[in-house]
Protein backbone atom coordinates (compact mmCIF):
# COMPACT_ATOMS: atom_id res chain seq x y z
CA UNK A 1 0.00 0.00 0.00
CA UNK A 2 1.13 3.63 -0.64
CA UNK A 3 0.24 6.89 0.72
CA UNK A 4 -1.23 10.24 -0.05
CA UNK A 5 -1.16 13.53 1.32
CA UNK A 6 -3.44 15.91 -0.60
CA UNK A 7 -2.08 19.43 0.24
CA UNK A 8 -3.14 21.88 -2.32
CA UNK A 9 -6.08 24.52 -2.33
CA UNK A 10 -5.59 28.25 -1.20
CA UNK A 11 -6.33 28.15 2.08
CA UNK A 12 -9.07 31.01 1.82
CA UNK A 13 -10.06 29.88 5.51
CA UNK A 14 -6.85 31.18 6.50
CA UNK A 15 -6.06 34.30 5.29
CA UNK A 16 -4.00 36.71 5.32
CA UNK A 17 -1.78 33.69 6.59
CA UNK A 18 -1.80 31.29 3.73
CA UNK A 19 -1.26 34.84 1.88
CA UNK A 20 2.20 34.60 2.30
CA UNK A 21 2.59 30.16 2.17
CA UNK A 22 0.45 27.00 1.49
CA UNK A 23 -1.42 26.64 4.45
CA UNK A 24 -0.57 22.66 4.90
CA UNK A 25 3.46 24.51 5.94
CA UNK A 26 1.82 27.04 8.46
CA UNK A 27 3.32 25.83 12.02
CA UNK A 28 1.16 23.53 14.35
CA UNK A 29 3.23 23.67 17.72
CA UNK A 30 6.47 22.47 16.84
CA UNK A 31 6.73 21.24 13.10
CA UNK A 32 4.31 22.15 9.76
CA UNK A 33 1.36 20.92 9.59
CA UNK A 34 1.83 19.03 6.53
CA UNK A 35 4.55 16.78 8.60
CA UNK A 36 1.73 15.26 10.97
CA UNK A 37 -0.06 13.12 8.36
CA UNK A 38 3.05 12.25 6.94
CA UNK A 39 3.69 11.25 10.36
CA UNK A 40 0.44 9.20 10.54
CA UNK A 41 1.39 7.44 7.21
CA UNK A 42 4.79 6.40 8.53
CA UNK A 43 3.46 5.20 11.53
CA UNK A 44 1.13 3.08 9.88
CA UNK A 45 3.75 1.29 8.06
CA UNK A 46 3.79 3.19 4.21
CA UNK A 47 6.75 3.70 3.01
CA UNK A 48 6.13 5.08 -1.11
CA UNK A 49 4.39 8.39 -0.39
CA UNK A 50 2.79 10.76 -3.02
CA UNK A 51 2.05 14.88 -1.92
CA UNK A 52 -0.17 16.57 -4.26
CA UNK A 53 -0.06 20.38 -3.64
CA UNK A 54 -0.98 23.09 -5.98
CA UNK A 55 -1.46 27.05 -5.91
CA UNK A 56 0.70 29.84 -6.15
CA UNK A 57 3.24 28.68 -3.02
CA UNK A 58 3.80 24.79 -4.33
CA UNK A 59 7.52 25.21 -4.36
CA UNK A 60 7.48 25.77 -0.94
CA UNK A 61 6.88 22.29 0.06
CA UNK A 62 10.69 21.89 -1.49
CA UNK A 63 12.87 23.54 1.08
CA UNK A 64 10.16 21.75 3.88
CA UNK A 65 10.25 17.92 2.92
CA UNK A 66 13.07 17.50 0.19
CA UNK A 67 13.32 14.28 -1.08
CA UNK A 68 11.61 12.97 2.46
CA UNK A 69 14.78 11.38 3.51
CA UNK A 70 15.78 13.47 6.56
CA UNK A 71 12.31 13.05 7.31
CA UNK A 72 12.32 9.51 7.65
CA UNK A 73 10.81 8.86 4.03
CA UNK A 74 11.73 6.15 1.88
CA UNK A 75 10.39 7.29 -1.51
CA UNK A 76 8.71 10.28 -1.72
CA UNK A 77 6.69 12.30 -4.89
CA UNK A 78 5.17 14.94 -5.88
CA UNK A 79 2.23 16.18 -7.96
CA UNK A 80 0.48 19.31 -9.25
CA UNK A 81 -2.97 19.90 -9.26
CA UNK A 82 -4.45 23.08 -11.42
CA UNK A 83 -7.13 24.97 -10.22
CA UNK A 84 -9.03 24.06 -7.77
CA UNK A 85 -11.27 21.08 -7.93
CA UNK A 86 -11.34 19.37 -4.70
CA UNK A 87 -10.23 16.13 -2.90
CA UNK A 88 -11.69 13.67 -5.34
CA UNK A 89 -9.88 15.97 -8.41
CA UNK A 90 -6.64 16.05 -6.84
CA UNK A 91 -6.68 12.14 -5.95
CA UNK A 92 -7.33 11.44 -9.71
CA UNK A 93 -3.55 12.84 -10.19
CA UNK A 94 -2.17 9.73 -8.19
CA UNK A 95 -3.63 7.26 -10.28
CA UNK A 96 -0.36 6.20 -12.22
CA UNK A 97 1.34 6.21 -8.69
CA UNK A 98 -0.52 3.89 -7.39
CA UNK A 99 0.45 1.48 -9.96
CA UNK A 100 -2.84 -0.62 -9.40
CA UNK A 101 -2.37 -1.03 -5.80
CA UNK A 102 -4.44 0.67 -2.51
CA UNK A 103 -3.72 3.88 -1.52
CA UNK A 104 -4.04 5.10 2.12
CA UNK A 105 -5.04 9.13 1.37
CA UNK A 106 -4.47 12.34 4.04
CA UNK A 107 -5.35 15.52 3.67
CA UNK A 108 -2.42 17.53 4.69
CA UNK A 109 -4.48 18.98 7.28
CA UNK A 110 -5.68 16.60 9.64
CA UNK A 111 -3.86 15.96 12.37
CA UNK A 112 -3.66 12.82 14.65
CA UNK A 113 -2.05 10.41 16.85
CA UNK A 114 -4.12 7.22 15.62
CA UNK A 115 -2.45 4.05 14.50
CA UNK A 116 -3.63 2.68 11.32
CA UNK A 117 -1.13 -0.08 11.11
CA UNK A 118 -3.87 -2.53 11.99
CA UNK A 119 -6.52 -1.32 9.89
CA UNK A 120 -3.63 -0.95 6.64
CA UNK A 121 -2.54 -4.75 7.26
CA UNK A 122 -6.30 -5.62 7.24
CA UNK A 123 -7.55 -4.12 4.22
CA UNK A 124 -8.58 -6.56 1.38
CA UNK A 125 -9.99 -4.08 -0.89
CA UNK A 126 -13.05 -1.95 -0.80
CA UNK A 127 -12.99 1.47 0.45
CA UNK A 128 -12.41 1.78 4.80
CA UNK A 129 -13.06 5.68 6.61
CA UNK A 130 -12.59 7.07 9.57
CA UNK A 131 -14.91 8.44 11.48
CA UNK A 132 -14.78 11.37 14.47
CA UNK A 133 -17.69 13.23 16.84
CA UNK A 134 -17.35 16.37 15.68
CA UNK A 135 -18.25 20.14 17.50
CA UNK A 136 -19.59 21.20 14.05
CA UNK A 137 -21.02 18.47 11.37
CA UNK A 138 -22.29 21.45 8.85
CA UNK A 139 -18.79 21.80 7.96
CA UNK A 140 -18.17 18.39 6.98
CA UNK A 141 -19.03 14.93 5.53
CA UNK A 142 -21.64 13.13 7.90
CA UNK A 143 -22.89 9.74 8.05
CA UNK A 144 -26.68 8.86 8.39
CA UNK A 145 -26.76 5.74 9.51
CA UNK A 146 -29.93 3.18 9.18
CA UNK A 147 -32.19 3.35 12.34
CA UNK A 148 -33.09 -0.69 11.93
CA UNK A 149 -29.12 -1.28 11.91
CA UNK A 150 -27.21 1.48 14.37
CA UNK A 151 -24.09 -0.15 12.62
CA UNK A 152 -25.15 0.40 8.97
CA UNK A 153 -24.37 3.69 7.31
CA UNK A 154 -26.86 4.43 5.15
CA UNK A 155 -25.39 7.72 3.62
CA UNK A 156 -22.87 10.53 3.52
CA UNK A 157 -23.87 13.83 3.43
CA UNK A 158 -21.67 16.85 2.55
CA UNK A 159 -22.12 19.82 4.89
CA UNK A 160 -25.61 19.20 5.90
CA UNK A 161 -27.63 21.61 7.04
CA UNK A 162 -29.17 19.33 9.61
CA UNK A 163 -26.81 16.77 10.07
CA UNK A 164 -27.99 13.28 10.63
CA UNK A 165 -25.32 12.98 13.25
CA UNK A 166 -22.24 14.38 14.63
CA UNK A 167 -20.09 12.05 13.24
CA UNK A 168 -17.81 13.54 10.89
CA UNK A 169 -15.71 11.54 7.44
CA UNK A 170 -12.25 12.29 8.79
CA UNK A 171 -9.63 13.38 6.23
CA UNK A 172 -8.23 9.57 6.17
CA UNK A 173 -9.26 7.38 3.28
CA UNK A 174 -8.34 3.89 2.48
CA UNK A 175 -9.07 3.09 -1.17
CA UNK A 176 -8.81 0.18 -3.85
CA UNK A 177 -7.64 0.64 -6.93
CA UNK A 178 -11.41 1.52 -8.30
CA UNK A 179 -11.74 4.77 -6.75
CA UNK A 180 -10.35 6.25 -9.74
CA UNK A 181 -13.01 4.19 -12.19
CA UNK A 182 -15.50 5.82 -9.34
CA UNK A 183 -13.71 9.39 -9.85
CA UNK A 184 -14.17 9.17 -13.77
CA UNK A 185 -17.86 9.12 -12.90
CA UNK A 186 -18.01 11.83 -11.00
CA UNK A 187 -19.40 15.22 -11.76
CA UNK A 188 -18.50 18.48 -9.81
CA UNK A 189 -21.06 19.70 -7.41
CA UNK A 190 -22.93 22.78 -6.65
CA UNK A 191 -19.56 24.39 -5.50
CA UNK A 192 -17.36 23.06 -9.12
CA UNK A 193 -15.65 20.72 -7.10
CA UNK A 194 -14.93 16.83 -7.43
CA UNK A 195 -16.34 15.62 -4.14
CA UNK A 196 -14.71 12.84 -2.29
CA UNK A 197 -18.33 11.93 -0.53
CA UNK A 198 -19.93 10.91 -3.73
CA UNK A 199 -16.36 8.76 -3.95
CA UNK A 200 -17.18 7.48 -0.45
CA UNK A 201 -21.17 6.63 -1.54
CA UNK A 202 -20.36 5.01 -4.52
CA UNK A 203 -18.37 2.67 -2.47
CA UNK A 204 -21.42 2.62 0.19
CA UNK A 205 -23.79 1.48 -2.72
CA UNK A 206 -21.80 -1.42 -4.00
CA UNK A 207 -21.16 -2.34 -0.70
CA UNK A 208 -17.53 -2.42 -0.52
CA UNK A 209 -17.82 0.77 2.52
CA UNK A 210 -15.88 -0.25 5.87
CA UNK A 211 -15.71 2.29 9.02
CA UNK A 212 -14.56 2.69 12.52
CA UNK A 213 -13.73 5.42 14.81
CA UNK A 214 -10.93 7.56 15.24
CA UNK A 215 -8.85 5.99 18.03
CA UNK A 216 -6.85 8.93 19.78
CA UNK A 217 -6.74 12.78 19.09
CA UNK A 218 -8.05 14.18 16.26
CA UNK A 219 -8.44 17.66 14.60
CA UNK A 220 -8.78 19.37 11.16
CA UNK A 221 -6.45 22.16 11.71
CA UNK A 222 -6.80 24.03 8.30
CA UNK A 223 -10.93 24.53 9.15
CA UNK A 224 -10.11 28.17 10.38
CA UNK A 225 -7.90 30.32 12.67
CA UNK A 226 -9.34 29.14 16.27
CA UNK A 227 -8.98 25.55 15.02
CA UNK A 228 -5.48 25.93 14.02
CA UNK A 229 -4.94 27.87 17.36
CA UNK A 230 -6.29 24.19 19.52
CA UNK A 231 -4.43 22.01 17.39
CA UNK A 232 -1.35 23.71 18.28
CA UNK A 233 -2.54 23.62 22.11
CA UNK A 234 -3.31 20.17 21.89
CA UNK A 235 -0.14 18.77 20.14
CA UNK A 236 1.99 20.25 22.52
CA UNK A 237 0.28 19.10 25.63
CA UNK A 238 0.22 15.47 23.40
CA UNK A 239 3.89 15.85 22.76
CA UNK A 240 5.29 16.83 26.55
CA UNK A 241 3.06 13.70 27.74
CA UNK A 242 4.59 11.10 25.16
CA UNK A 243 1.46 10.85 23.24
CA UNK A 244 2.22 12.19 19.67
Amino acid sequence: MKGVILAGGLGKRLYPLTRATNKHLLPVYDRCMVQYPIETLLRAGIKDLMVVTGGPHAGHFLPVLGDGKKLGIPHLEYAYQEGEGGIADALSLCEDFADGGALFVALGDNITNADFSAEVSDFKGGAHIFLAKVENPQAYGVVEFDPNHPRRIRAIREKPRRPPSNLAVTGFYIYDETVFRYIRRLKPSARGELEITDVNNFYLQDGRLAWSKIRGFWCDAGENHEFLLRAGQTVARLRRAGNI
